[in-house]
C-alpha cells in the first residue's frame, strides 16, 4: 500500500501572516499531519482517531507528500496501533510535547522506515525558544485543543481483508466459485467446482447436501445446515447441490442419490457415509460424530492440569535501565558516536518521561544501522553495553514494533535482530560471559511485542534462539546465565503453547494439523528445547526455582503435542516420565508436588 502525508495548517494562513510579529521569527504554518493509507486517515487528537481520507475536519490538506510504500499485512499494522494507542490517548495530547505530529512520525517508522520532516516535529521547539513561544505556551495550547482534539467525523474502523484459505487444485476456475471459504456453505453447479471443493477437504471432511427447489422438506433443513458449517469452522466443508440447477453431470456422478434431502458424507477424500430425512438433530449428530471421526481429541484433552494451566504465561522480561554514565564509559570512545549519543539520550528520556515525552525521531534507524555494523568494527567484549541499549530500548512498543517489522528487503526476518543473533550464536561458549548474558536478557523482551512472537516461533530465529539457550541452559559454571536462559525458555514454551492451544481453539486436531494461521515452533526446535529442559531436571544439585521453571517448560512443551511426532518419541526414549518422577523426592511444597504429578501425566 502506498503511504502519504497529509499536512494541514491548524492557523489557516494567520501564523504566515502574523507569527513575525507576535513571535519575533517567520512561521509559515501550525502543522497537523495525518496519514493515510488504503482510503483512511490516521491521525492523532481525541486518541489515535480515523475517517476517510479528506474528511477530516481541517478541511484540504496544505500538501500532500509521499512517504513510500508498506508491504505490512493489515493485520500486523493494526496489532502495532493497538499498541500506539497506550501511548497516545486523550489525556496524554499536549500541543508541544505530544501532538499529532509526534503521532505520524512514529507511525511512519513503522509503516515505511522514516519519519516525516523535520521541519513539522521541530516546530513546537522553535516556537518554545523564543520568549514570546514561552510565556504563550499555555494559552495556545488551550486556544488549539478544540479545534486538534474535536471528534472525527464518521469515523472509520479499518479492518483485515478476509483472504479465502485455497490450496493448490484452485489455480484455475473463478476464485468465488472454488476457494474453500470456512464456515460457509457453497452453492454448488457444476461438477469441476464440486471436485475441486472435495478435493480441498482430502486432508479433513466434507459433506453435501442434495436438494431441490420443489423439496418443501428440504426447507427445514437450510438454517440447520448452515448452523453447523458455520460451528465447523475450518474442520469441514459444507456443499449444497441443487438438483434443479445443477449440472447433469453431477447426477451421473452420484447415481445412488434419488431422493432429497439426502447428505453424502466424505472422510479424508473418500465416502463414508449416507443418510436421508428432514431431522436437523439426525444432522447435527451425524455431523458431530464425522468431525470426531476426522479429528479425535487428543489425549491430554481428558486429563485435569490445573496446576500447570494457572501458570502465569506473560513474557518474563528484563526492563531495569543500568546506569547509563558507567555504560557509556564502558563504551569508551565508542560513546561519542552519533547513534549512541543519540540513543543514549532517547533512554535517558524514556526513563524520566515515559514513551509520550519521548519522539523516536531517527534515532532508531541510525542505531539498527550501528548495530549491524558493530559486530564486525568492535571485539566482543566491546559489545555488550550496546546490546544493553537495545535491551532496555526495547521496553518501548515503539521501538520495538520498529525491529520487529524492520524493512529489510523480501526475507521477511527482523534484519538487525538476525543479525545479531545469529552473530552471538556462532560465538558459542567462547563468547565473552557478559555478552551471553545480555543477549538472554534481549531475546526476553522481544517477547514482550506481540509483533515480534509469529517471527521467533518460525524459522530462522526460532533455530537461533533454541541454539542460544540451550547452550546457556547446560552451562554449570554460571548459574544467573542458566537462570535468564529458563526466563527465555518459559517465554519461548509460553508462546509455543497459546499457539498449539490456541490451534485447537481453531480447528486443529490431535494430530497436531491446523488450517488457520500456523506459528507453533518446528518439531526439530521442539525436541532440542525439551532434551535441554529434561537434562536440566535430572541434575540433582538444580535449585527449587531451575526445578520449577523447567518442570512448566516441559509441561507446556509436551502439552497436546503430536501424539505420533518426534517430541512424543523424544520423551519416551530419554524416561520423561522417569526423570519428572524423580524430581517428586526432591520437591516440597504442595504445588511443587501436584505440578510434578501433572507434568508426569504429559509425559508417560
Amino acid at each position: 500500500m502506498d503511504v502519504q502525508l497529509y499536512v494541514y495548517d491548524l492557523s489557516q494562513g494567520l501564523a504566515r501572516n502574523m507569527s513575525k510579529q507576535f513571535l519575533g521569527i517567520q512561521i509559515d504554518a501550525v502543522y497537523h499531519t495525518s496519514l493515510v493509507f488504503g482510503g483512511i486517515e490516521y491521525f492523532f487528537g481525541h486518541g489515535v482517531q480515523t475517517c476517510r481520507a479528506g474528511t477530516t475536519h481541517h478541511g484540504r490538506p496544505m500538501e500532500v507528500i509521499p512517504m513510500g510504500r508498506t508491504e505490512l499485512p493489515m493485520e500486523v499494522i493494526l496489532q502495532y496501533l493497538e499498541e500506539l494507542k497506550n501511548i497516545y490517548t486523550v489525556e496524554s495530547y499536549d500541543l508541544f510535547l505530544h501532538n499529532c505530529n509526534n503521532f505520524t512520525n512514529d507511525f511512519g517508522m513503522f509503516l515505511v522506515g522514516r519519519g516525516i520532516p523535520d521541519h513539522i516535529t521541530s516546530l513546537p521547539q522553535t516556537v518554545l525558544n523564543t520568549p514570546f513561544g514561552q510565556m504563550l505556551q499555555p494559552q495556545l495550547d488551550a486556544a488549539m485543543r478544540p479545534i486538534t482534539q474535536a471528534p472525527a467525523p464518521q469515523q472509520v474502523n479499518p479492518r483485515v481483508a478476509s483472504t479465502p484459505a485455497s490450496n493448490g487444485a484452485f489455480a484455475s476456475g473463478k476464485a468465488s466459485s472454488t476457494a474453500f471459504k470456512a464456515g460457509e456453505v457453497h452453492n454448488v453447479t457444476s461438477l469441476q467446482t464440486l471436485e475441486r471443493l472435495l478435493q480441498s477437504a482430502s486432508d479433513r471432511c466434507a459433506i453435501i447436501f442434495f436438494t431441490s427447489s420443489t423439496c418443501a422438506p428440504c426447507k427445514i433443513m437450510y438454517e440447520p445446515f448452515s448452523d453447523l458449517a458455520s460451528e465447523a469452522g475450518s474442520k469441514c466443508v459444507f456443499v449444497k447441490v441443487d438438483f434443479t440447477n445443477a449440472d447433469r453431470a453431477i447426477s451421473a456422478k452420484f447415481p445412488s442419490i434419488r431422493a432429497t434431502p439426502t447428505f453424502l458424507t466424505f472422510l479424508h477424500g473418500a465416502q463414508h457415509s449416507t443418510f436421508s430425512g428432514a431431522d436437523p438433530r439426525r444432522l447435527r449428530t451425524e455431523v458431530s460424530s464425522l468431525l470426531t471421526t476426522a479429528f479425535p481429541p487428543h489425549p491430554h484433552l481428558s486429563k485435569s492440569v490445573p496446576t500447570l494451566l494457572r501458570q502465569s504465561q506473560r513474557p518474563i522480561l528484563y526492563t531495569k535501565t543500568p546506569p547509563l554514565d558507567k555504560l557509556s564509559a564502558k563504551l569508551g570512545s565508542t560513546s561519542s558516536d552519533p547513534a549512541i549519543t543519540s540513543m543514549l539520550s532517547f533512554i535517558r528520556s524514556l526513563s524520566k518521561s515515559g514513551p509520550s515525552e519521548t519522539p523516536i525521531t531517527q534515532t532508531i534507524p541510525h542505531f539498527a544501522t550501528f548495530l549491524r555494523t558493530s559486530t564486525t568494527t568492535l571485539s566482543p567484549d566491546q559489545l555488550f553495553p550496546i546490546f544493553d541499549l537495545l535491551r532496555v530500548a526495547l521496553t518501548d512498543p515503539r521501538v520495538a514494533g520498529f525491529f520487529a517489522e524492520e524493512h529489510s528487503g523480501a526475507t521477511g526476518t527482523p534484519a538487525t535482530i538476525a543479525h545479531i543473533l545469529d552473530f552471538v550464536n556462532g560465538l558459542g561458549t567462547s563468547a565473552p560471559y557478559p555478552l551471553r548474558l545480555t543477549i538472554l536478557h534481549l531475546c526476553c523482551n522481544l517477547f514482550g511485542s506481540p509483533l515480534f512472537v509469529p517471527h521467533l516461533l518460525a524459522p530462522p530465529l526460532a533455530k537461533v534462539l533454541v541454539s542460544i539457550l540451550t547452550g546457556a541452559l547446560l552451562d554449570n559454571a554460571h548459574p544467573a546465565l542458566r537462570i535468564s536462559a529458563l526466563s527465555l525458555a518459559m517465554n519461548i514454551c509460553a508462546a509455543n503453547f497459546k499457539a498449539r492451544t490456541g490451534k485447537l481453539e481453531r480447528g486443529g486436531g490431535g494430530d497436531g494439523k491446523d488450517f488457520g494461521q500456523k506459528v507453533e515452533l518446528e518439531e526439530e526446535e521442539q525436541v532440542a528445547l525439551m532434551a535441554s529442559l529434561l537434562e536440566v531436571l535430572s541434575q540433582e544439585e538444580a535449585n527449587m526455582e531451575v526445578v520449577k521453571m523447567a518442570l512448566v517448560c516441559v509441561g507446556w512443551l509436551a502439552y497436546c503435542a503430536p501424539v505420533e511426532g518426534e517430541l512424543c518419541g523424544l520423551v519416551g526414549v530419554m524416561d520423561a516420565a522417569g526423570t519428572v518422577g524423580k524430581v517428586g523426592g526432591r520437591v516440597k511444597g504442595v504445588e511443587e508436588r501436584l505440578l510434578v504429578k501433572e507434568v508426569r501425566g504429559l509425559v508417560e
